[in-house]
């Protein structure tokens, strides 16, 4: 009896060490994480075939028009777009006139994730025959999807274009609760994927079912 209380306390005893060194494994990389995340944008002036942004908020979209109208690529898709926003909706809530842009902007309408932008945007750039693009979304979230896009699309050249809401401009993002807890959810899901990358495993659906309805704009 003595003996097997003894192999029980050493066991619990080696799964609350072994528990701890996960916890701070991963209270290390999310510090990682945190640190390293964009502050800026590394190239502003390289044209791309296409300016690929993600939805998820219209400061995103705004930035990819005004790209758009810069020239910095011949055209704009807008992954992850809900089902019955056409192009001038989008434009209206962008406050962009549709007259300048109209013409060069492609929406794709599948995508109920990262992975789901990947897959859809990879589809279109083939149809396109395009071999470079530039990707916009928010500055916590382009470490998972450069991870995605660049998994789904490995011969094609990918430049990052963060975007900063209100509540990631830098410096003092970290300083919000609310923030820290969005990079800790972030971390997490860039973890994941990482792992299953690493491993070869195959991605979870991230195309929606013909027929559902996503919602509204924003997420």
């Amino acid at each position: 009896m003595i003996g097997f209380m003894r192999r029980a306390l050493k066991i619990s005893g080696m799964s609350v060490a072994a528990a701890l060194l996960l916890v701070t494994l991963w209270g290390a990389g999310l510090a990682w994480f945190a640190y390293t995340l964009p502050d800026q944008v590394e190239d502003a002036t390289t044209k791309t075939d296409a300016i690929v942004v993600l939805t998820g908020g219209s400061r995103r979209l705004g930035v990819g028009l005004n790209l758009l109208m810069q020239g910095k690529a011949k055209k704009l898709f807008v992954s992850g777009v809900h089902r019955g926003v056409d192009v001038a909706e989008l434009l209206r809530v962008a406050r962009q006139s549709p007259a300048e842009v109209e013409c060069c902007i492609a929406l794709g309408y599948a995508a109920d994730n990262t992975i789901g932008n990947a897959a859809e945007t990879q589809r279109w750039m083939a149809e396109q025959g395009y071999r470079s693009l530039r990707l916009v979304t928010a500055s916590y979230h382009m470490r998972r999807s450069l991870l995605e896009f660049r998994h789904a699309m490995p011969g094609v050249t990918i430049v990052p274009h963060p975007v900063f809401p209100e509540r990631f401009q830098p410096p003092s993002w970290w300083r919000q609760s609310a923030s820290i807890a969005v990079v800790a959810a972030e971390y997490s899901k860039f973890l994941a994927a990482w792992l299953r990358v690493q491993l070869g495993l195959p991605a979870p659906g991230g195309i929606r079912p013909t027929g559902t309805d996503p919602g509204g704009l924003d997420p």
